[in-house]
Parts: structure tokens; sequence; C-alpha cells
């Protein structure tokens, strides 16, 4: 029916766009004056005056401050209610959940980081997670009824056909067919769960090295070698979930893996995953090879090549590129994408040196050439994708005044 609230360009609706416009400019450039955010929506100084105050009145936006680095009066500075509303993120891993909590402008306000050393649980998964929520909710200073929506991280992927964990045998809990259910009942509020590597992407496509870019692939290495694809601006996930799942990848070069789901590795993880790194520089007859995890011992070794200009180093920066490239070759083969983003521990530790190799080798072995970088967000990527995705959900709620 003509007029009524939902129908588009009704007052009702225009005043919620140009609302919904003026937030994210808040969010974007932080605190405007009146006169700017007119400029910046093209509404005019009535209109703009209008909506600041409906905002101010909805505990939306706040007055703050005033804008003294111009000549003549001081214009009075508005901001998003960091308070308007909060999300959280979890990173799990197999040995800790990572919780974080952020207000709606996306700071974090707490965070939380829960041990989960074993193969097999000390506490059910339900339990667990509930206690890294409420760890990073504390610290926040605030009530779980505050949290309007949770995203977690994991490794592999919920199957949306069955509800179960797959791809991600190492993750010791999370496979029961009932777990989902269970996260539900203890969980007040809505939660997502989301493949970890996807979470970095799309902290890559919001903060980082993929901004403004709609078809790209994200690979990632730390203990564990996959890949997020990012189509016509969407996440590619497959019809189980477990698109980019490229560490099964038979690739050549190393024997062929059966039985991949048994043993949580393949082909590509075999010859390019982190802990290969250390293998090869064995094999090179390097010294000093660190040990401890994969992750961290191929991190150092590459952060080492990378900066000092030694035969054996440079050795082991080509032919670690070459076997990154072997299976991104089939990647690029087959998506065509605009971008390649380098990510997690392993591959950014090698910077700009390893990056240009392996753009060299690609270039060798694939027929479409496209531009490869090193990733951008590097402190806690899968925890930052993951609020990022809830921030996404919670703001289009809480910045909703049309109703």
């Amino acid at each position: 029916m003509a007029g009524t609230a939902g129908t588009p360009g009704t007052p009702r609706v225009l005043r919620a766009m140009n609302d919904r416009a003026a937030l994210d400019l808040l969010l974007e450039h932080g605190p405007l004056s009146r006169t700017r955010i007119g400029k910046l929506t093209g509404l005019s100084k009535p209109t703009a005056s209008q909506l600041l105050a409906r905002l101010e009145a909805a505990g939306l936006v706040l007055a703050t401050g005033t804008d003294e680095g111009r000549p003549g009066p001081n214009a009075q500075l508005y901001e998003v209610n960091p308070a308007a509303g909060h999300a959280a993120g979890l990173d799990v891993t197999p040995g800790r959940i990572l919780a974080a909590v952020a207000d709606i402008t996306g700071r974090t306000v707490g965070r939380f980081e829960l041990p989960t050393p074993g193969r097999r649980p000390a506490q059910p998964v339900a339990r667990q997670v509930t206690d890294a929520l409420e760890g990073a909710v504390k610290a926040a200073g605030l009530t779980r009824d505050d949290v309007r929506r949770v995203v977690v991280g994991t490794p592999g992927a919920f199957d949306p056909n069955t509800g179960r964990l797959r791809y991600a045998s190492h993750l010791p809990g999370w496979h029961s067919p009932t777990l989902l259910d269970e996260l539900a009942a203890a969980l007040p509020m809505p939660v997502e769960y989301e493949n970890d590597v996807n979470l970095v992407a799309l902290a890559e496509q919001r903060l980082g090295a993929a901004r403004d870019h709609g078809d790209f692939v994200l690979l990632w290495n730390e203990e564990g070698l996959g890949a997020a694809l990012v189509l016509g601006g969407r996440l590619h996930r497959g019809f189980t979930g477990g698109a980019g799942e490229v560490g099964f990848l038979p690739v050549p070069g190393t024997p062929l893996v059966r039985q991949v789901r048994k043993a949580n590795s393949g082909g590509y993880q075999e010859l390019a995953g982190a802990q290969a790194v250390p293998r090869l520089a064995r094999e090179l007859g390097m010294g000093d090879v660190p040990s401890g995890p994969h992750a961290e011992a191929a991190a150092t070794l590459l952060a080492r090549a990378a900066a000092e200009d030694t035969v054996l180093h440079q050795l082991l920066l080509r032919t670690y590129a070459t076997r990154l490239a072997t299976g991104l070759a089939s990647l690029v083969s087959v998506l065509d994408p605009e971008l390649v983003v380098l990510s997690g521990a392993v591959l950014t530790s090698g910077g700009e040196a390893l990056r240009a190799l392996v753009q060299d080798e690609l270039e060798e072995l694939a027929a479409s050439r496209p531009r490869l970088v090193v990733g951008e967000v590097t402190e806690r990527p899968v925890l930052r994708g993951a609020l990022e995705r809830a921030l996404t959900v919670t703001r289009d709620e809480v910045f909703d005044t049309s109703r």
C-alpha cells in the first residue's frame, strides 16, 4: 500500500536512509560537525540539524567537543555513541579460545584468552565458549546481555547440511552432532559460525590489503594451509562449507596423499605448510633451525632469510616460493582472481622478498597474472574478522531508525 512505512521513497524510509548515511560517515571519519555532515551527505543545514537531533535523542550519536581548528565560532562536533551496541568475536584453535568484545565503533573494549590444552577437553565445548565470552565481557565492564551477537571462528567449517564440523579433526570436542544446539542453549544472543580463514579475508577486505576488491584469493599459512575465496564481493563457502581447504589439494612435488580427512593433511599441506619450512632448511644444510611449534619455527626462518642476503637464505626463500606458487597456480587458473593476499605468520614473515619470488614463480606457472600482496591485518586477524562480521549485522540492527 502506498504511504506505508516500508515503502521506498516514503518520508520515514528516506529519513532512515539519511540517518544511516550520516552514521556510516561518522564511523569512517570520526567526529564531524553539522556543516561537514551536510556537505558529505548533500543535505541542507536544517535537515542535517534535524537528523543529528533525531540521532542524539535515539542515543546513537553524542555531542563531543568543538572544532577549534577553524576560524570563527567553534562548531559542535558529533560522534557515534560507542555504547549504542556491542558485539563479540571468538577465535578458536586447539590450544586456546581467544574472545573479544567491541563497541559499535569497532573499538575492542575487552579481551580474554582461555587455554584449552590437551586432546580431550577438560570441560564441554559449550562451557569453554561461555567461559571465554564471559571473560571478555567482564574485561569490558559489561554483562552478557549487553552483547547483541557473537561470531565464532574455527578451523574447518560447520556443514550447513548436517550441522557438524568438517575438515578440522584436530579440534578436540567440536565434532558432536548436538554441539550447535548446546551452544544455542548456552548463549542468550544470536551466534554465527565461520571458517577462520574466511574471517581473515573479511578483515583484509574491510581494513587491509583487499579493500575495494570484490574478487580475490587469500592464502593463509600458520599451523594449517588454507584459502578464502571472495567472488563477486561475496565469500564462496561451497556446498559443505569446505571451499578453500587447499591443504588437501594434490600437487606435484609430493607423494599423493590418500584418506586426506583421516590424515587431516594433503599434498599442498605437505609441500608448503608450516612444517615444510624447517624440514627444507635442514635439507639445505642450514644450521640453527628453530625447534618448537611449526608455525613459529617457519616464521622465524623466513624472516631471517628475508633479512640476511646469504646463498642458503636466498635458496630457502626461492625454493619455498616455488612450492607456494605450485598450489596457487591451480587456484589462479580456475578462479582468475584480481588479487592474491598472502596472510598468516608464515607468509607475512617473509615480507616483500617472499612475495616477489612467489609473484615471479606464479607468472611462470599460471596463464592469468593476479597481483600478489602481503596481508596488512597481522594482529589477531581471525579475531578481527569475527568482530567485523558481528559488527556488520549489529550495526544494521542498531542503526535502523525506520522502525
